[in-house]
């Protein structure tokens, strides 16, 4: 009877596509994650199918019935609007944030001028477009800084500059991923991130690198990241940074799941730093470490981002 309950549970989604890998820099990290829901989904009976994104996706649903998507692109044409907005224009439900979203959470630079319209905390920063102006970033924010492209996740592209004859490199660096370039304030201080599920915020994860600061490689490849939750923070804290939490995740109408990322300075002031509406979703990613400190597996995570998926033209 049980086999049963969770077959006709899991019958509910119809068949669902499960979008991964595309055309980003991101892509490799895409491609872990999509497999590991992929599995997770097929393990709890869902009817899932993993589709790797090309120019030619719309001609891959053509050819299928789905009734439901799993989007599990990072980065730029999976994470920024565009697939969703292809999915709203097919009546299709999918996971996550919407359309105006997804585009404004994937633009750091958008997200932190919401924020700061918001009055809510997020470090300096100044747009870099020229020699002259990484020269007037020197003089406004001073030593040291980060260097961001405002398009890219997983760290890409991104410096920490503690010198200024580092500063021209790091510009330079960050421009080969197009788009703008922004150079923000260096917060001395501890990381934290911040999962959202269905409106709650899961319990925080403290972020710790030998790194300069939480790149590509402590992410993804290094063996002596650590990752501390429960997080050690006085409840009377991690409820006042929840809440700042929820209030950076709803500023930019994000909505289902995410991940709100803050660093938190030596006087114990917090700094939000980024909003990412597709998350990895690996085994040992954030979101789904948050979730198991909750009592949710991987495998009832998954399936509880695909029971919010909406589309706003679907009846």
């Amino acid at each position: 009877m049980g086999v049963d309950a969770k077959n006709n549970d899991a019958n509910k989604f119809g068949k669902v596509a499960v979008l991964m890998g595309g055309l980003s820099a991101e892509r490799e990290i895409s491609l872990l994650s999509g497999n590991a829901v992929l599995d997770a989904l097929k393990n709890k009976g869902v009817d899932a199918h993993g589709i790797d994104v090309d120019e030619k996706i719309i001609n891959k649903f053509m050819d299928e019935d789905y009734q439901r998507v799993f989007i599990m692109l990072h980065g730029r044409g999976g994470e920024d609007g565009t697939m969703q907005g292809l999915m709203e224009l097919m009546s299709m439900p999918y996971t996550g944030s919407g359309v105006m979203a997804s585009s404004l959470a994937m633009d750091k630079l958008k997200t932190k001028q919401v924020w700061l319209a918001m009055g809510l905390p997020t470090p300096d920063f100044c747009i870099i477009d020229s020699e002259q102006s990484c020269q007037q970033a020197l003089e406004k924010l001073s030593l040291p800084m980060i260097i961001k492209p405002v398009l890219e996740g997983s760290s890409i592209g991104m410096s920490k500059v503690e010198r200024q004859e580092e500063l021209l490199p790091a510009w330079q660096k960050a421009m080969q991923c197009g788009g703008t370039v922004i150079a923000e304030s260096w917060i001395e201080g501890e990381e934290y991130t911040a999962a959202m599920l269905d409106d709650q915020v899961l319990p925080m994860i403290k972020l710790k690198t030998t790194h300069k600061f939480y790149d590509y490689d402590a992410k993804y490849e290094a063996s002596d990241t650590q990752y501390i939750c429960p997080c050690g923070l006085p409840a009377e804290q991690e409820a006042e940074f929840a809440e700042l939490t929820v209030q950076a995740f709803d500023a930019v109408g994000a909505s289902s799941w995410g991940r709100v990322d803050f660093m938190v300075d030596q006087n114990d002031q917090p700094w939000l730093i980024e909003v990412n509406t597709v998350p990895g979703m690996t085994s040992h990613s954030l979101v789904p470490m948050a979730a198991a400190q909750a009592g949710l597996s991987f495998e009832d995570l998954v399936v509880k981002i695909l029971s919010l998926a909406e589309c706003e033209h679907c009846s």
